[in-house]
């Protein structure tokens, strides 16, 4: 187990019994508006705890019964304390996520932020060992030029099978990686391979996604807690603690 690994168990089990807020949520809210106007905000109130952790946020629908649309999610697998990371994070997803333009005070009654703290992070035994609505999935795979390839489709292990491994070279030149968080397969309506497969296009792969890479991907397994808050509910938050808007 690595350094950042044992202090990440540690984290995790000191402060196990402490969920996702609303006041999470709010405290991100708040940095972002006084960031936005200049406006001071609210000091922290909840434990300060450590967590793996991300940042969220969403534009809502403007019609009933459609999905909030992302506007921007970084977070990061090293634990934080909850004071500093979130309220670094809910800048750095909201201004630095290259996906999307920076965030602007004209739209900040639209968004609703999502704050996720990462739990119960386990090594899976290969690409199929998580339950889709249960776990995130951070993968990780070499290269597929270093990966080798099967002899045979009927000599071929299955993913599932106990006898599975793949051959490593002992320096890899290029690897790839990336996440998704514990609901987005869900949302999405994704099963294990499409959310493997969509994950590693993600991580950067553009080229053809076969078996022999399915099964290279090394896959850490995560479970999150989440809270959601509106503008709405921030901003009574906010007129509650005596802060003007």
């Amino acid at each position: 187990m690595s350094v950042l690994e044992s202090e990440l168990s540690k984290a995790i089990g000191d402060e196990a019994e402490q969920a996702c807020l609303p006041e999470h949520c709010y405290y991100c809210f708040d940095t972002l508006f006084c960031a936005l106007t200049s406006e001071k905000p609210v000091s922290p109130k909840f434990p300060d705890g450590k967590y793996p952790l991300f940042v969220t946020w969403n534009t809502r629908p403007s019609r009933p019964g459609r999905s909030p649309r992302l506007r921007g999610c970084i977070g990061t697998f090293e634990p934080q304390s909850l004071h500093d990371g979130l309220a670094d994070y809910a800048l750095i997803s909201a201004f630095r996520d290259s996906r999307f333009k920076k965030i602007e005070e004209w739209e900040l009654e639209s968004l609703e932020c999502r704050v996720s703290l990462l739990t119960d992070f386990e090594d899976a035994e290969n690409y199929l060992d998580w339950t889709v609505g249960v776990h995130g999935i951070h993968i990780s795979f070499p290269h597929p030029s270093l990966i080798p390839v099967s002899p045979s489709p009927s000599s071929a292990p299955s993913p599932l099978s106990s006898g599975s491994s793949v051959a490593t070279r002992s320096v890899l030149k290029h690897s790839f990686s990336a996440t998704y968080l514990p609901e987005v397969a869900e949302e999405q309506g994704w099963d294990k391979i499409e959310a493997i497969d969509s994950a590693i296009r993600k991580a950067g792969w553009s080229g053809r996604i076969s078996e022999d890479l399915r099964r290279a991907v090394k896959v850490r397994r995560y479970q999150s807690s989440i809270c959601a808050v509106t503008w709405e509910e921030y901003s009574r938050w906010r007129t509650a603690n005596g802060a003007s808007m």
